[in-house]
């Protein structure tokens, strides 16, 4: 059997996450620095271990105030926690190109177990010879399960934030090492 390592291509890779603000629009946000990889047998993505990492301190919801806000106690606390991470438990393939990817997600001291919609978007070779590969990945997180509990009311008792936050990455993989294990 052999395995095959593939690591993020962060140029060609986006991580983004979408959150009810005052009930009646979304504020959406990114993560610009990131890393992960995933490890197959042979060439199949079933079954992939895989290990990912955001840097809490590249978080961007265009506006620097609120950036700021993100980072500290109230949310984040980057300076104490300044990763959220995600290791799989499974990777199992539910259509022609549909996965439901497993496993834990810990954002501060908090680890969850949790779900995603993976849409494989297939196998390519770019001008360079690199073999890459193309994912969706979809999924919601409730943030105070995750120790993420700001809350705050308006004058007129709109609730600030919502509770759910929807979860999107367009991932491209490339090909980095195939190993034999005997």
């Amino acid at each position: 059997m052999a395995t095959t390592t593939w690591a993020i291509d962060p140029t060609h890779s986006e991580v983004q996450f979408k959150i009810k603000h005052l009930v009646i629009s979304t504020v959406t946000g990114s993560f610009k620095k990131f890393e992960g990889q995933a490890v197959t047998e042979n060439d199949s993505f079933e079954n992939a271990q895989i290990s990912f990492a955001l840097d809490v301190n590249s978080i961007d919801t265009n506006q620097e105030q609120r950036d700021e806000h993100l980072r500290n106690n109230d949310f984040f606390d980057a300076a104490t926690y300044p990763q959220i991470t995600f290791t799989s438990t499974s990777l199992t393939k539910t259509g022609d190109d549909e996965y439901k990817l497993t496993g834990n997600m810990t954002i501060k001291d908090v680890t969850k177990p949790v779900t995603l919609d993976v849409e494989f978007g297939g196998v390519a070779t770019d001008f360079y010879g690199n073999e890459k590969a193309g994912f969706e990945i979809s999924g919601k997180i409730n943030r105070k399960e995750f120790g993420l509990t700001f809350h705050a009311v308006t004058e007129a008792g709109s609730i600030v934030l919502g509770d759910d936050v929807k979860l999107s990455a367009s991932v491209q993989l490339v090909k980095q090492a195939q190993e034999v294990v005997a």
